[in-house]
């Protein structure tokens, strides 16, 4: 399996000479790091050349590295069926350079890059309809980025008054709790409920 994909990588490399920057295998699949204005050249070849026949797309998901200078990283993830192997594509850019849409190649690469868009604020050039999808059209910022604040921006609420859902700026009722995700109970020093028992039964006089 190591072999064949490694050919796939030199295959790769000779038919799109300069577009493929880097390739690994991992975990039993092939990662290919792509140049990004190179994407549509090297997805369209993935697709349609008889040795490769990557016809479906599986996923596109971004990733935020925000102490790389492309703090952006796009994964996308095709699969064989003739030939049952997977490949996985990833390119890189930053907030303000736009990564070209497959949407042209693939169709439903359409829906993956508005999510990619609403999460991240990932700019893809070409997608025809480039909106948000999971949050509302008014949502400030992109919940995914490691910088966006846990809490958010605005919490929103039907008002009965007004006969609406209203927008406020978040107001926390307490100071922000960190947890330790071992006990549900602050203060607890990492003593889980019914924990005290047996430490009582140690200490106890014999």
């Amino acid at each position: 399996m190591t072999d064949t994909l490694s050919q796939i990588a030199d295959a790769l490399r000779a038919a799109l000479p300069g577009d493929v920057a880097k390739s690994d295998i991992r975990h039993g699949q092939l990662i290919v790091h792509v140049e990004r204005e190179a994407l549509p050249r090297l997805v369209q070849y993935l697709r349609d050349d008889p040795g490769m026949r990557f016809e479906v797309l599986i996923d596109i998901a971004g990733v935020d590295y925000p102490d790389r200078p492309e703090r952006f990283e796009i994964v996308y993830q095709f699969l064989s069926l003739k030939y049952n192997r997977r490949i996985r594509v990833k390119v890189t850019t930053d907030e303000d350079h736009a990564v070209p849409s497959v949407t042209g190649i693939f169709s439903s690469a359409a829906w993956y890059e508005r999510e990619a868009w609403d999460m991240y604020g990932i700019l893809f050039s070409g997608n025809p309809d480039l909106r948000r999808l999971l949050t509302d059209y008014g949502f400030e910022g992109h919940p995914l980025r490691k910088d966006f604040p846990l809490t958010g921006y605005v919490e929103v609420r039907y008002d009965e008054e007004q006969k609406r859902v209203i927008y406020e700026p978040v107001k926390l009722k307490q100071e922000f709790r960190s947890f330790n995700f071992l006990s549900p109970w602050e203060g607890m020093n990492n003593v889980l409920p019914g924990d005290e028992k047996a430490i009582k039964s140690r200490e106890a006089p014999k």
